[in-house]
């Protein structure tokens, strides 16, 4: 898999434990994408830091994992995705946000200092000179400290001059960023992927008041534009839960969009987004047109939605949307 990464995407940030409240399940947006991409039969290489169990010394690695790493990385063997990118650390613990359901949405508690607030820049930027990967995603949550906020935005940086596109799923919560990591992330961003609310509060933040993010698709292309032209991202992906859809180019223009799912069998929504990302990406690569790859995006999140967790465990959940994504044409570089 390392070796045709050129053809795929690295993925940095977090990968924690999500604790539900009948078992915990290795979590993240970066994981979670990553092990879709995986499934979905795209290369994918996860850069992120896990903890140590206690008196272990760095370079000891997976073999002195603890607890929570040890789960994040049975998923990741799961789907057999490369720990070439895990770095270890002797004194942060690895990440753990716990997940509270109410009525069918969720409520995240994330707790402070994990193992991937310390990503360490050298050997990330080691993987992406000798990997060349197609795509970077990223996001904002990885960024909320210091270090790891600066070895997310020197990997971006070279991603640029090295002409990989950036994508950004901002995945905002509320709480762990400020106003500063929003905008340096969004004008580090070639493709930006957002949902309603996310929209919304930029537009408050960033743009000229208050719009409705619900409302039809054209008639968001004016401040879409203000926001994409401020900070130069060259495309907006927005998804709109019941309400579709949509995407934009860089001077707004509607480029495609499409209505929500009505035959939904809704289990719970966690990773939901992740999943609408995965397969835009994996699509894209495999260079199928746009109108077509967010429908199968939608299709996927939607799909997802009537499974529990953030990722299925179950190898014929996939099938389906490996044979959609088809295999005659190449992997785009």
């Amino acid at each position: 898999m390392d070796a045709q990464l050129q053809s795929g995407v690295m993925l940095v940030g977090e990968a924690l434990v999500d604790e539900f409240a009948e078992q915990p399940v290795a979590g993240g947006a970066p994981l979670n994408v990553a092990r879709s991409l995986a499934a979905l039969g795209l290369p994918a290489l996860l850069v992120s830091r896990l903890g140590l169990q206690q008196r272990q010394l760095p370079g000891t690695g997976a073999s002195g994992a603890d607890a929570g790493a040890r789960l994040v990385l049975a998923s990741m063997r799961r789907f057999a995705l490369s720990e070439q990118g895990l770095q270890f650390d002797a004194h942060h613990a690895t990440g753990r946000v716990s997940v509270v359901e109410e009525g069918g949405s969720h409520a995240f508690l994330i707790h402070p200092q994990a193992a991937w607030d310390h990503l360490d820049e050298l050997p990330a930027q080691a993987l992406l000179h000798s990997q060349a990967p197609a795509v970077l995603y990223f996001g904002s949550l990885a960024q909320r400290a210091p270090a790891s906020r600066l070895t997310i935005q020197g990997l971006l940086r070279t991603a640029k001059a090295r002409g990989c596109l950036r994508y950004l799923d901002l995945n905002l919560r509320e709480g762990q960023v400020s106003l500063d990591v929003i905008a340096e992330s969004l004008a580090e961003a070639d493709w930006l992927k957002l949902n309603d609310a996310e929209l919304a509060q930029l537009q408050r933040c960033f743009g000229t008041g208050t719009l409705d993010p619900l409302q039809p698709a054209a008639q968001l292309q004016r401040p879409v534009a203000a926001l994409l032209r401020r900070f130069g991202v060259q495309r907006l992906i927005l998804t709109r839960g019941a309400a579709g859809y949509a995407c934009f180019g860089a001077d707004g223009t509607l480029l495609a969009e499409g209505p929500g799912r009505q035959d939904l069998t809704l289990v719970d929504t966690v990773g939901a987004g992740d999943a609408f990302s995965a397969m835009a990406l994996a699509a894209h690569l495999r260079q199928l047109p746009l109108a077509q790859a967010l429908n199968l995006a939608n299709g996927y999140a939607a799909a997802l939605c009537g499974q529990r967790g953030p990722v299925p465990e179950s190898d014929p959940f996939f099938q389906p949307w490996r044979e959609a994504l088809g295999h005659a044409g190449a992997i785009a570089a």
